[in-house]
């Protein structure tokens, strides 16, 4: 059957968000042994050397020149921030606290696009927007008992991850999608590094430890992959929501693994700033059909097959 650009982005978004969580609950359980810029070393070197077979297999080292693209260089910063920022609070905070608060990630983007490539948003998806920025702010309780300002590390996350969005869907059609990832992967492992003596030292790996972090390190691939060819194929404003199924897995691995059992506020932050987002899906579908994002931003935007 075949998919439209918006339905093909938005399941590629869904099967991406289910990847990022199983990492997150994999990376948190595993950081009670090891320091975050250890993780971030030994999952990032084999997740490059993965990514990195499949670019030299799809033969996108003829295609290097995009390593010079802006866009290409910006996103890879933005990833290294993001990366770096949200683990940071993952070790700190539950996994559906953290889970939650990168849910106004689809609002965010939203705007953004609003602002920076001028997609039309009426009074009342801003009026989404705002309410789904309040429900994070219900969520991290600032000024309030139980605040943490680890929180203000996953909101640095969703600053980040936003103009990485952003910036993906300004980076040509010709530069493949497994070079944008191998550039991503080896930035953020290349800071892991520098990182692990600053954070607490090298400890030697076992086996476990090992495997863990190279699962690990497979469902972030997986997750690269998706949210890039999910970004570049529907409309932002269609697609973005369809990471709220990553709070739901958040939520089942946060119990099942950890224990964590959700609060009042961060399920009402939750809801609202869930139900913010689907308001914005839901005003997409009244206001009748769009062009999806390969004609309507030119054929340039269109994924490239990967």
């Amino acid at each position: 059957m075949h998919l439209s650009p918006n339905l093909s982005g938005a399941l590629t978004m869904a099967i991406a968000m289910a990847a990022f969580t199983v990492n997150d609950a994999v990376v948190k359980l595993v950081s009670t042994e090891l320091n975050m810029g250890q993780i971030m070393l030994v999952r990032g070197i084999v997740a490059t050397l993965l990514v990195a077979l499949l670019a030299w297999r799809a033969g996108v080292a003829n295609k290097l020149s995009g390593i010079r693209n802006p866009m290409v260089l910006l996103r890879v910063a933005a990833e290294i921030g993001a990366t770096v920022s949200f683990l940071l609070a993952l070790q700190r905070l539950p996994l559906a606290n953290v889970t939650a608060v990168l849910q106004v990630l689809p609002l965010a983007v939203t705007m953004g696009a609003a602002l920076v490539f001028a997609e039309p948003v009426g009074w009342r998806r801003w009026s989404a927007i705002l309410a789904g920025f309040a429900g994070v702010l219900i969520i991290i309780r600032p000024g309030f008992e139980g605040f943490s300002a680890f929180s203000l590390l996953a909101l640095l996350a969703v600053m980040f991850c936003t103009v990485r969005d952003l910036a993906t869907r300004r980076i040509h059609a010709d530069v493949p999608t497994l070079l944008v990832s191998t550039l991503s992967a080896v930035g953020v492992t290349i800071i892991g590094g520098l990182l692990v003596v600053p954070l607490g030292g090298w400890k030697p790996l076992d086996g476990g430890q090992f495997g863990t972090l190279a699962v690990a390190a497979v469902m972030v691939l997986v997750g690269y992959q998706c949210v890039i060819v999910s970004m570049r194929s529907g409309d932002i404003s269609f697609v973005a929501p369809y990471r709220y199924t990553g709070l739901l897995w958040a939520l089942v691995l946060g119990y099942a693994i950890f224990g964590d059992v959700p609060d009042a506020a961060m399920i009402a932050g939750a809801v609202i700033v869930v139900g913010s987002g689907l308001f914005t899906l839901y005003r997409e579908q009244v206001r009748g059909p769009r062009k999806p994002a390969a004609e309507s931003t030119g054929p340039t935007m269109s994924p490239d097959g990967l």
